[in-house]
């Protein structure tokens, strides 16, 4: 078993990367046969009387056990399969890999989920992304793979010449890493605690033991393999449930044909429920709650005083009466449950008006699935304003997206461990048809579910909702709460709160299929939050080990101490991003967003100059980087609410252009481009062996002197 991923000796280049392929192939052949089988023998069990919370614990401890088991096979300490898996992985397997590696929690969990909360204006991230891709096939993975580099950093610092570029690279491999490990612990936790009943915060952690033994112990050789292994679970398990909503709907197995048949039942039940008497009623009440917030947040220390007076009033007019003890309990845990002081009741009154005004608005504060854009361009002045506004943050946001994906340092990674350059463009094809599965299948998928909803759950009788509604409210009300607010007993669709996380989580429970094909999901979830986990780790242990320590603070180390010290490193670095994601620190689309401008403005033009502009310079380098990666930063403290808190920002927000923080990225690209341009032309030109590095690779035939 330990020689599963070897090959024989003696073979030439050619027929052992053939011999490995085929070997592969029979690997994974067995792989997914076996699934299958488990996942049958499961569904049988459960008809048998096996209970949910066992299925759970089973298919947490089988997943996390065989990734464990791949990384335990794979594990080495030879520098080259550490760092780029020996540079002999096939481009079909490459392909797969990435997209794993790609297909983290925001695409798996996140991604039909935001469809779903905001329709068309989603689809930004589905063409961002995949969009991003050309842009890697074009300017970067084939001349990347010609550099032949372990790291972005350590291209940085080769290209330019110098550790200043390599330290700032450093610096923003670690920034933007994090910030989109943390989403993936985060999207851990949240599967992890879905699955076995388990409190979030220990949800994290037990998560963070399968993340580690893969990249701990093999490094980029053992993610590798386990991230095959995880595109094959993960794809399997999104795809079934959408198949089976679409059956269930249309009789059709095929959702992305009926996707726009199902749109217009979606658009046509919207208008109903926008002029339904119950929705009114139930929107007139959320108003009447806004409008007394904004009174209290007028005089918030008086409406505090105020409020107190009529807790403790209430209260003892209950204990006078002798009245039951349930009610004087829910007395006191009132007055307990107010703000200690006028700044913490402002807070959250502010907080309960926001929630409170998307309630009062048609279809739970959600804009209609089929509107392209906010406002009106034909309306009044402030239609126009608000239309022009939309589309330009929609605009904004593929832009940031697209030139984020062409520069993410752990995606950018996988292309250093094809055999050759044309086996790295063949792997940006085969990336794409992975990922395409998936996001072409997440638009319909949004849709079938808002259908469920809207026909199926909005109507019944409280106490008559389905199952996963009362479930997914003990994993976290924050995602999906039921508040019978006009007292009818039925639920109407303001009265509903749900988190677009648990969309694709709750599919199969929302068509009501068996709970084995629920966890079949969490375990899809959890490979895509483990995958690209794993590829984030990896990419800030080598940045610190190989980068830092080996090319900056002792070349002569050993490769045994390089591989050593990077998976110190790597524990240290996942405990940290651990216990950041336990304290819930913002939803994960913003993270992982945030950490796609900050890749943007940081990497994407040094490495598009660095490859085809001979002329650029080391210091422009430097300090384009460091100048976009600052005003990116900037706008986010600045603008974003949780970073806003975060540090300690309170002066008014103004977006420049109306550009969300999200988007931050759209500005911090094209001031690296101009910066690295400029000062490249007032800066001495690289010497003439880089000049010549760079025309090589580019252009193969020219000969080196």
């Amino acid at each position: 078993m330990a020689g599963m991923f070897e090959t024989k000796a003696g073979m030439s280049a050619g027929e052992s990367n053939r011999a490995f392929k085929q070997q592969l192939n029979k690997v994974y052949k067995w792989y997914t046969g076996g699934f299958f089988v488990f996942v049958v023998v499961l569904a049988i069990l459960e008809q048998m009387g096996l209970s949910r919370e066992w299925i759970g614990f089973i298919f947490l401890l089988a997943t996390i056990g065989l990734y464990a088991g791949i990384g335990i096979m794979s594990r080495t300490t030879d520098a080259a399969e550490y760092y780029v898996a020996g540079r002999r992985v096939p481009a079909v397997y490459n392909g797969m890999a990435t997209g794993a590696d790609w297909m983290s929690a925001a695409s798996f969990i996140g991604m039909a989920g935001t469809l779903y909360l905001t329709g068309y204006s989603g689809l930004a991230f589905i063409m961002g992304w995949t969009g991003g891709y050309c842009l890697v096939a074009l300017f970067l993975a084939p001349y990347l793979r010609k550099f032949g580099q372990f790291t972005i950093p350590d291209f940085l610092g080769e290209r330019y010449g110098g550790n200043l570029p390599r330290f700032i690279g450093i610096f923003a491999a670690i920034l933007c890493s994090f910030t989109y490990v943390v989403a993936q612990i985060y999207g851990v936790g949240l599967i992890t605690s879905r699955l076995t009943g388990v409190a979030f915060e220990l949800g994290v952690f037990l998560g963070l033991g399968g993340i580690l033994v893969c990249s701990f112990l093999g490094g980029m050789r053992a993610v590798t393999w386990t991230q095959v292994a995880q595109y094959i679970i993960l794809i399997v398990a999104y795809m079934i449930p959408v198949v089976w909503l679409s059956v269930k709907q249309t009789s059709v197995p095929v959702p992305q044909a009926i996707y726009g048949f199902q749109l217009e039942k979606v658009t046509a039940k919207e208008k109903l429920l926008a002029a339904d008497p119950k929705e009114l009623e139930v929107r007139g009440i959320f108003k009447a709650r806004s409008d007394a917030l904004a009174e209290k947040l007028k005089d918030p220390a008086a409406a505090l005083v105020a409020d107190k007076a009529a807790a403790e009033t209430k209260l003892a007019q209950l204990r006078a009466a002798n009245a039951p003890s349930s009610e004087i309990s829910a007395a006191e845990k009132a007055i307990a449950d107010l703000p200690k002081d006028e700044a913490a009741a402002k807070a959250a009154w502010t907080r309960a008006k926001a929630a409170a005004d998307a309630k009062s608005r048609p279809l739970n504060g959600m804009p209609p699935h089929a509107q392209q854009f906010a406002g009106d361009p034909n309306g009044d002045a402030k239609a126009v304003a608000a239309y022009d506004t939309s589309r330009r943050n929609f605009l904004a946001l593929i832009f940031c997206l697209m030139i984020g994906t062409a520069a993410l340092p752990h995606i950018l990674m996988r292309y250093y461990t094809v055999p050759s350059v044309k086996e790295a463009r063949q792997s940006v094809t085969w990336s794409l048809f992975f990922i395409f599965l998936l996001y072409f299948t997440a638009p319909a998928l949004a849709v079938l579910v808002k259908y469920e909803v809207f026909n199926v759950v909005v109507g019944t009788p409280i106490d008559q909702l389905p199952a996963w509604v009362a479930s997914w409210n003990k994993v976290d009300p924050s995602l999906m709460s039921i508040t019978d607010i006009n007292r009818d007993g039925i639920l109407q669709l303001n009265e509903m709160t749900i988190g677009g996380d648990i969309i694709v989580l709750a599919t199969a429970e929302i068509g009501g299929l068996p709970y084995v094909i629920s966890g079949l999901v969490a375990a899809g979830g959890l490979a895509a939050a483990l995958s690209t986990a794993d590829g984030l780790l990896l990419t800030i242990a080598n940045a610190l080990s190989h980068d830092l320590y080996y090319k900056m603070i002792d070349p002569n180390a050993s490769t045994a101490r390089r591989v050593t010290i990077s998976k110190m490193l790597l524990l240290i670095v996942a405990l940290a991003a651990a216990y950041v994601a336990a304290q819930k620190p913002a939803d994960i689309l913003f993270l992982v967003s945030a950490a796609f401008s900050f890749a943007a403005a940081a990497f994407f033009p040094a490495l598009v100059l660095g490859i085809f502009w001979k002329r650029a310079t080391g210091i422009a380098a430097s300090i384009g980087m460091i100048a976009g990666l600052g005003i990116t930063f900037y706008y986010m403290v600045t603008t974003q609410p949780w970073m806003r808190g975060l540090f300690g920002v309170t002066s008014p927000v103004e977006l420049w252009f109306g550009i969300q923080p999200i988007s931050a990225g759209i500005f911090g690209v094209p001031l690296g481009f101009a910066v690295i341009i400029l000062l490249s032309l007032v800066t001495p030109a690289p010497n003439r062996k880089i000049q010549q590095l760079v025309e090589h690779v580019r252009y193969p035939s020219l000969r080196m002197n």
